[in-house]
């Protein structure tokens, strides 16, 4: 089942030269090293000095992390053009991924984005609450494809964690945040401490970090344009998103909806007032509700990382161990059960007009009109609130060995790790649905409000522990009524990743423009996942059932890979290199599959950089993917694939009795992905420090996992998806619809191409004044995305440019930053521009494709974000942020946007102290 921690920085710290984004700097550029000079190599396994690889790559450094003011990496990587915010803590609040922090790079689905530390997996993959921030030293991402290098799951890219791993001296800090509406409040604290022994052969480091993120209370919505529901109505003729739409007919308290008492709403001491109902358009009322009234704008998280390290050299070779520890934790108002009798799930509530928690003067007016029963609307915010708890642990560690032998000519590399994700998650306040008709039905017996049940004559039909609910006004039911209608329902999950993996790397031969350089390596892993119900789910009776199938499953996967870079010119005008990889990897679970990468550089007069790569990448099913349980279902279908069959005798287009299988599927097969890019950087030698670079990308998959119901299978197979076809089965001689396999197929596609761009500059104010330890850093990235097609067999769609955050896969076309920096011994200034291009709501809205949405457009937002650091003394600093300075608001929001600053107008502070 499956989100938000600043980088506590030191001011006085010298500003870290990263490498620009989506480029390679001049060979020999002091740009092209990161702060202790080790040689940046994310896009390919060949660690080489001078050598340009084809693939962009960028190295988010500590200036970055600073300027984004977040609670955790995910929000850094978040705020980079290419990366889409698709599970945050505004995006997981009515399901049950909060308290996770993947990274979707292209918009192409978490699961196709690689992450690592160190350059080796993880178990908590791609969940970047684990990793503690304060401890990181960069971030390395690659926006290309690379499976050849990293095996599965970077097909829209890798993001490689570097952690401080020659951390030294003690340090401590603490932040705190808070909105200028005086919520969403976060509190971070993080320590380390680092030291060598043994004459400096040996290193020790250990660091813990804690943050608490009290996200957006419901209350937050209207104030930031985070609407209530369902958004969309009819104001003067015309379909249009508004702020506080709400249902007509829903109440907190109850509204009567029939007979001579029909509008009015509950009091909570049981009397009756007229109902105050939203407008003609559908829009406020003060009795009025929504779905989303009672929802948080961002999922509250906690989480606790800590992180050791020990390495120790041994002549030409460094063995290492660490060891990496994580939890994190939700626990908060996840929404009213909408399906219960009396809300708008469960259809209205027939009242009995004897209920005895009716007040005197109600039944007295019921019976004088002669009625025995009334309809009423009721949301059981009070009664039937759910709570999602969730909490998650991760024990992870790893030995390794590094080193060289011939003269430092050949280097290898080895490790080993070991890693467990515990959780469990749970839906509390979960109704049971027969104990909550029970307690509905109240009665008067022997001067006692009691369960009708209980009141019959037959004691067969009896429960004991039942108690009668008052409904009637918020907060009227007993504490032992809510007791016996509620209960939890969860879920546990263990899941383990072993994983090894050993490199070599070294010349093999020279040529005229330089040596050939090979690297070659192996690697294995093997993940499992067993999960099962708690308690309160296996027992079931709930209303509405979330815990229902528990998951058990892995796979194994063993792999070799080689990568040559072979020089093809070196001249003082001209260079050029050549770099090919490969990869064999043998699935348990579908065998054997090649990926592969081949690219090349040009470098002319040492400035112009040219480079393409293309690339064969794959995607591996995951566990879920493989063994979610299987379910059968017998019942009607939809032939939608009935074309030159109604004349058959005996055939039907809607069959009674077919089986539909769903669920996970065992026979998948990787995702196939196809990435071309090609681009350079132009870095004059006239303006040492200032880089200019554009990459086009160009990324399809093939056989992409995806599910469709029985019906669309039909109709995919009519269109012309041999996949969908295979997946139905029909009587030989009628060709009714038998059987159908709906689980997880290799059936869709995606396809998304577009522009990246980047401009930087780095200035040592000395160069200015002549003297002084002073930098000026500037910085602009951008991403055009020219198109962002899914295709699953049935339907086509092109969500680039839809902004709306009901659409699934929309991305705005346009993203970019613009940062500037000032660091001197003692002061720091940091000013940031982010922009997020606008578009279409949704553009199937737009009055051609399907109905018209009158305000379908949405204008683009640009943020600014300003910060300061100030050095008080050598081991002390404090800094202060703000984000969002205009306190630019959401566009029309139906839950919570993934591509638009959630928080409005934020502040931080902070402090680090250092020895």
């Amino acid at each position: 089942m499956t989100i938000r921690a600043a980088l506590i920085t030191s001011a006085g710290m010298a500003l870290a030269v990263a490498m620009p984004a989506w480029a390679q700097p001049a060979q020999g550029d002091d740009a092209a090293q990161t702060p202790d000079n080790e040689i940046v190599v994310t896009g390919s396994r060949i660690d080489r000095a001078g050598f340009d690889q084809p693939t962009p790559t960028a190295v988010i450094g500590d200036t970055e992390l600073r300027q984004s003011s977040a609670s955790n990496l995910q929000q850094v990587l978040n705020d980079q053009p290419q990366v889409r915010a698709t599970v945050i803590g505004a995006t997981t609040v009515g399901n049950t991924g909060s308290g996770t922090a993947p990274v979707d790079l292209r918009g192409l689905g978490i699961d196709r984005t690689l992450t690592l530390i160190d350059g080796r997996r993880f178990v908590g993959q791609n969940n970047l609450n684990f990793v503690p921030t304060s401890m990181v030293k960069r971030l390395e991402v690659v926006t290309g494809g690379a499976s050849a290098a990293w095996g599965s799951g970077a097909v829209a890219g890798v993001v490689n964690i570097i952690m401080n791993t020659d951390l030294t001296g003690f340090s401590l800090g603490a932040e705190s945040g808070i909105s200028d509406r005086g919520d969403g409040q976060r509190y971070q604290f993080e320590g380390s401490w680092g030291t060598k022994f043994a004459d400096g052969r040996g290193h020790f480091m250990i660091g813990a970090e804690y943050v608490e993120d009290k996200g957006l209370p419901p209350g937050s919505r209207l104030d930031r344009h985070g609407v209530r529901g369902a958004d969309i109505t009819v104001i003067n003729g015309n379909v249009m998103l508004a702020d506080d739409v709400n249902i007509p007919i829903r109440s907190h308290t109850g509204l009567i909806l029939s007979g001579v008492l029909a509008g009015q709403t509950f009091n909570n001491d049981g009397t009756l007032r007229a109902y105050r109902g939203p407008d003609a358009n559908g829009i406020g009322g003060a009795d009025a509700s929504n779905l989303y009234d009672d929802i948080y704008l961002a999922a509250p998280f906690k989480r606790l990382n800590a992180y050791a390290r020990l390495s120790y050299d041994i002549g030409g070779a460094t063995i290492w161990a660490d060891a990496t520890y994580g939890k994190t934790k939700s626990n908060y108002n996840f929404f009213p059960d909408f399906t219960a009798p009396g809300d708008v799930g469960g259809g209205l509530l027939t009242v009995s007009a004897t209920n005895p928690y009716l007040s005197q003067t109600v039944r007295n007016q019921l019976a004088a009109a002669g009625e025995t029963s009334f309809l009423l609307s009721r949301a059981y915010r009070d009664v039937l609130n759910f709570r999602f708890a969730s909490d998650r642990e991760l024990k992870e560690g790893a030995i390794g060995i590094k080193g060289s032998f011939g003269g430092g000519k050949w280097q290898y590399s080895a490790h080993y790790s070991h890693g467990e994700l515990d959780e469990y998650s749970a839906l509390l306040n979960s109704r049971l649905a027969v104990n909550f008709n029970n307690a509905l039905d109240a009665v008067l017996s022997g001067g006692q409000i009691v369960c009708a049940i209980n009141a019959d004559a037959d004691p067969s039909n009896n429960d004991a522990a039942c108690r009668p609910l008052n409904i009637f006004g918020e907060g009227n039911a007993s504490a032992d009524a809510v007791n016996y209608v509620t209960g939890t329902q969860g879920g546990y999950s263990k899941g383990t990743l072993d994983s090894l993996g050993a490199k070599l790397q070294g010349d093999l031969f020279s040529l005229w423009a330089g040596p050939v350089t090979a690297a070659v390596g192996v690697e294995a892993r093997w993940e499992k996942m067993k999960s099962r119900l708690d308690a309160g789910a296996t027992a079931g009776g709930f209303g509405l059932p979330v815990y229902v199938a528990p998951l058990s499953g892995g796979f194994n996967v063993k792999e070799a890979f080689a990568e040559i870079v072979v020089p093809l010119f070196d001249a003082d005008a001209f260079k050029a290199d050549l770099n090919g990889a490969a990869r064999y990897s043998d699935y348990s679970t579908s065998g054997g599959i090649w990926s592969w990468k081949v690219g090349g550089t040009v470098r002319l007069f040492n400035d112009l950089l040219l480079r393409a790569t293309r690339s064969r990448d794959i995607r591996s099913p995951n566990i879920a993917d493989l063994y979610n349980e299987t379910s059968i279902n017998i019942g009607p279908q939809v032939d939608q694939d009935s074309a030159g069959r109604t004349g058959i005798p005996g055939y039907t287009s809607t069959p009674s009795q077919v089986t539909t299988f769903s669920g996970g599927n065992v026979n998948l097969k990787p995702e196939i992905g196809s990435t071309l890019t090609i681009g350079g950087s132009y870095s004059p030698s006239f303006a040492r420090g200032l880089q200019f670079s554009v990459d086009y990308y160009d990324v399809k998959i093939d056989g992409a996992i995806a599910t469709l119901s029985a019906s669309d299978l039909t109709a995919a197979c009519a269109l012309g998806s041999q996949a969908a076809c295979n997946q139905i089965i029909r009587d030989p001689v009628t060709q009714t619809l038998r059987t159908v396999y709906s689980n997880a197929q290799n059936i869709a596609q995606f396809a998304t191409s577009g522009f990246d761009f980047e401009a930087s500059y780095v200035l040592p104010m000395k160069q200015i004044a002549g003297a002084g330890p002073a930098t000026l850093r500037f910085r602009a990235l951008a991403t055009y995305v020219k198109k962002l097609v899914y295709d699953n067999g049935l339907t086509r769609n092109d969500a680039a440019g839809d902004v709306g955050d009901g659409v699934a896969l929309g991305l705005p076309k346009w993203r970019g930053t613009f940062s500037a920096s000032y660091q001197d011994d003692v002061l720091g200034f940091d000013a940031r521009v982010r922009y997020v291009g606008g578009g279409k709501f949704n553009h199937l809205l737009n009055g051609v494709d399907g109905p018209l949405l009158a305000n379908n457009d949405i204008s683009a937002r640009v943020y600014l974000d300003l910060g300061a650091q100030y050095k008080v003394t050598d081991n002390f600093t404090f800094y202060t942020k703000v984000n969002n300075v205009f306190d630019r608001k959401l566009p029309f929001s139906t839950t919570g946007s993934p591509h638009y600053d959630t928080l409005g107008r934020y502040f931080t502070v902070g402090a680090n102290v250092k020895f």
